[in-house]
């Protein structure tokens, strides 16, 4: 028998009026002894989600309105009054009421550009003179670099040498544990992470980039002490709502987020009404004051109130939030985008290459949103080949000085969600006249390239040109045209562009040739795609270009993409000038030690050598590729690769083993893009490259933006496709599926299922075998017996809880060895959580850190605590975070278009 839903579990404790034990619970939905093990993890999952609250052993309904008991109220806020200024963590005052609630109206400061980012007035360029100094944006009044840019040279690993710290120390980001200790990760130094204990925290949190100071070494490395924090990363919060008659809190969801968050704001007297809710709601709060030691807790106040926790808008409000991503342009940006009008005025195309007489059909997914290249390619009478790769010019419209512009830089691309995407421009731009729709005139960079009949490129034109695309072409469609697939119907359209897209197969297997054999990484990792129902709810997670045609089509244009990104960079690099390059650095040996010893385990050859260089990991993996383990193994190695950013100096792309390359294809969704289409704009028009070499200094400030601003879209697209996915797993609890290891966490594992295609978290005491703990390697999980399981291996799961504040699908395994079995976890031992959050690196270039959701925080007393500072202790097991263990910081990039092993142009940001 299956666990009974959360409803009906809902539906018991709201008729019994009162806390029950798990085992009565049990009783009276007919609870199998084996299986009261996994209720009690689905019962603190609900309480986790703010749905249910804990009582000691029993749990009652967390009934809207009705405070959790905390532990005890410190003293701090026991004394606090409504006269006099309020002490530290203690509520303040009633005296005044907040905003109504955000979800009728957002705070004004939502969606601001970040402080200290000011571009002076627009000035164009003038053919054969200097650009304006505020050419390519992004310097503060001050001439300081940005607040971030510590944090992100640390956390890349770039330009860790301007930031030597003294010997015994060094500068890296933290990443908390769940149990209260943390490790500061320093990709630019040797050796490994520095052990914090919680008492060597000081005021740090979780993502903040600190100065740690190395105290001594433990068996498993160093330990440090934090010595100062650098840059603060944790800003916004989501999290449940807690009430206490003037005392109100914020429960993180995010376990790694110190807690709770005191508000100190005034409250308004009636719950509910006001931007103060009500106990147990979803609400997302900006920290006002960090902790300054160990034992504080950080301050903040209400941004806004969205309801009830586990809802799916809710839920997905709350991520895009706390990222601080605003879905809506502001009024001033909308106007000055409509004000360019609906169509291209003939005074714009003067002194613009005419290419309407050439087709330059575009070719994008069914669903794309908008569209930035187009592409034809010909035959030469010598057997070579010309390609025309027209980029949709948005930076004619985009002028540095104007609000376009800051909200584009603030922005930095956009954000694809399953059901909508957030553009980086407004939608008169980025859907209409900066797209390149069929038969409407539309200004564009060109770049012509002639190659010979090798595929060897022989010169390149760049032109600010103008052109008419002759059709919207999809993937699929030119699959079936070009015969790469026989599922659908030949579509007549496409049919007629047979010719041209036969030529431009033809070249682009040559120049995937040229790639592979100067050692590209072509990772074949799947990845995620939502299935909707009419009423547009998810039903459905899909592998996302299974079909190996339609892989094929979006190879045709990715290597097109490839090429005119590769010939941009080398007139960029021949004229001197700072463009913002796509870097991707060598893997860190280090992180390649755990492939290592997984190729030792499956007998796979592979040395410190392989890694040297492209070209050798690419042959390693073509030898892998026909490997029953080969996903574990390209997994391994994406994980040990370095993330890709963006910076000035070019230091060339590892993974596409290439000396130089920018990002010039996706300026619509991309920022960088932008900035390299105003450098080949000035170049064409005649300005000096001395005069653009002075603006270098603000061009990587524009870059290292871009780089945060990438990685929080990532982060973001990550998290709501893992609430998605929980959300159509809603259903499908007590089903059993055949599920293959892919990593080993903290205090569990995670499992892929290929139908629905999503990953489930089992904690070691539900993988059957007693005392189940991961080896050395983190490769496999061994039993006290030596049973055990390794990476790659498959077994049979039951799903038994989904939380969609947590992102987290859990099971059991239901196939373990005879004596063994999962065993139901000793009284008390509820509340550790169900994993530990420890991001996995995804497929291709350009995925971040992996598809794993926060963990589960304490569910004692309901996951809340009392407002305090100076606490003696935390409700939760410690303030909560990720184990270490499978890090996966992935390697840069994805594919030109951004698809990651031919991915969708979509959501990605490309290689």
């Amino acid at each position: 028998m299956a666990l009974p839903s959360r409803d009906a579990v809902t539906e018991f404790l709201t008729e019994s009026h009162a806390a029950q034990s798990v085992s009565k619970i049990a009783d009276a939905l007919a609870v199998p002894e084996k299986k009261r093990g996994a209720l009690l993890r689905m019962l603190d999952g609900m309480a986790q989600d703010g749905l249910l609250h804990g009582e000691g052993e029993a749990f009652r309904m967390a009934v809207k309105g009705t405070p959790h008991e905390p532990a005890a109220v410190p003293k701090a806020a026991a004394k606090a009054t409504t006269k006099g200024k309020p002490k530290r963590g203690a509520p303040p005052p009633l005296v005044e009421k907040l905003p109504k609630r955000a979800k009728k109206a957002l705070p004004s400061d939502f969606g601001t550009p970040m402080p200290g980012f000011n571009v002076s007035a627009d000035k164009h360029f003038s053919k054969g003179g200097p650009p304006p100094r505020d050419l390519l944006a992004g310097r503060n009044a001050a001439g300081s670099p940005p607040r971030d840019l510590l944090a992100h040279r640390a956390a890349s690993g770039q330009g860790n040498e301007g930031l030597a710290p003294a010997d015994g120390t060094r500068i890296g980001v933290l990443r908390m544990n769940q149990r209260g200790f943390g490790f500061v990760e320093s990709p630019g130094a040797k050796g490994h992470d520095v052990f914090v204990s919680q008492d060597a925290l000081g005021g740090a949190m979780h993502g903040d980039t600190v100065r740690v100071r190395v105290i001594g070494r433990r068996p498993q490395g160093l330990e440090g002490h934090v010595d100062e924090v650098i840059t603060r990363s944790v800003m916004r919060v989501g999290g449940i709502m807690r009430r206490k008659g003037n005392q109100a809190w914020v429960e993180p969801d995010d376990a790694r987020v110190r807690g709770p968050i005191v508000l100190t704001s005034a409250m308004d007297t009636t719950a509910g009404e006001g931007n103060s809710g009500e106990d147990g709601d979803a609400v997302v709060a900006q920290v006002t004051r960090f902790p300054e030691d160990a034992r504080e807790n950080p301050e903040g106040k209400l941004v806004a109130v969205l309801g009830r926790p586990g809802v799916l808008s809710v839920e997905t409000h709350k991520i895009v939030m706390v990222a601080g991503i605003a879905e809506t342009h502001t009024d001033a940006a909308i106007s000055e985008a409509e004000l360019y009008g609906l169509e291209v005025p003939k005074e714009m195309l003067e002194g613009r290459v005419d290419l309407t007489h050439i087709p330059l059909p575009t070719i994008d997914p069914a669903d794309a949103r908008d569209h930035d290249d187009a592409v034809w390619v010909e035959r030469t009478s010598d057997g070579g080949y010309k390609a025309w790769i027209a980029i949709a010019d948005v930076s004619t419209y985009v002028r540095p000085g104007t609000l376009l512009d800051q909200e584009a830089l603030d922005r930095g691309c956009s954000v694809y969600l399953p059901e909508r995407a957030i553009p980086m421009l407004p939608r008169a731009l980025s859907s209409n006249l900066c797209s390149l729709l069929p038969d409407v005139i539309r200004l564009c960079l060109c770049a012509e390239v002639t190659l010979d009949k090798n595929a060897i490129v022989q010169d390149v034109e760049m032109h600010r040109a103008f052109m008419k695309s002759a059709a919207k072409l999809t993937y699929d469609k030119v699959a079936r045209t070009l015969e790469m697939t026989l599922e659908g119907d030949i579509d007549p359209i496409t049919e007629s562009y047979k010719p041209g897209l036969r030529v431009a197969e033809e070249l682009s297997l040559k120049l995937r040739a040229h790639r592979m054999s100067r050692g590209a990484l072509d990772f074949n990792l799947p990845e995620a795609k939502i299935i909707f129902d009419e009423e547009k709810h998810p039903v459905d997670v899909q592998k996302r270009g299974s079909d190996p045609g339609i892989k094929k089509a979006y190879q045709l244009i990715e290597e097109l993409m490839l090429l005119a990104n590769e010939v941009v960079a080398q007139y960029l690099t021949k004229k001197d000038v700072p463009a913002v390059y796509r870097v991707h650095l060598p893997p860190d040996a280090v992180k390649l030690e755990r492939l290592g010893a997984m190729c030792n385990v499956l007998g796979v050859p592979f040395g410190a050598e392989d890694a040297a260089d492209p070209k050798a990991l690419g042959a390693f993996l073509k030898r892998v590729e026909s490997h029953p383990q080969s996903s574990v193994l390209h997994g391994l190695l994406l994980r040990s690769m370095k993330q890709a950013t963006y910076d000035t100096e070019n230091q060339g792309h590892f993974g596409l083993a290439s000396a130089a390359y920018v990002h010039f294809t996706s300026p619509i969704r991309r920022y960088p893009d932008v900035i390299v289409h105003r450098l080949v704009h000035a170049l064409l028009q005649g300005t000096d490259p001395k005069s653009l070499r002075k603006l270098k200094t603000e061009t990587q400030e524009s870059a290292v933006r871009s780089s945060i601003s990438e990685r929080r879209a990532m982060e973001v697209e990550r998290d709501v496709m893992n609430l998605y996915r929980c959300e159509v797993m809603r259903p499908h609890i007590g089903d059993q599926y055949e599920a293959k290891l892919n990593s080993v966490m903290g205090s569990g594992v995670f499992a892929s299922i290929d139908s629905p295609f999503v990953d489930v978290m089992v904690r070691f005491e539900d993988l059957g075998g007693e005392g189940m703990q991961p080896d050395d390697d983190g490769l496999r999980v061994v039993s006290r017996s030596g049973d055990g399981i390794a990476l790659g291996e498959t077994f049979k799961v039951e799903i038994v809880d989904v939380s969609l504040t947590r992102r987290i699908v859990s099971a059991i395994r239901i196939d373990a060895p005879a004596g063994g079995g999962p065993r139901r976890p000793l009284p008390g031992a509820r509340g550790q959580g169900f994993g530990d959050n420890q991001p996995r690196g995804q497929a291709g270039f350009g995925a971040t850190r992996g598809r794993g959701g926060p963990p589960a925080r304490d569910a004692r007393n309901g996951g809340a605590a009392p407002p305090r500072r100076k606490s003696e202790g935390d409700s939760r097991a410690g303030y909560g975070a990720p184990a270490r263990g499978g890090k996966g910081a992935a390697a840069g990039g994805g594919a030109a278009r951004g698809s990651k092993a031919g991915g969708a142009k979509g959501p990605k940001r490309g290689r």
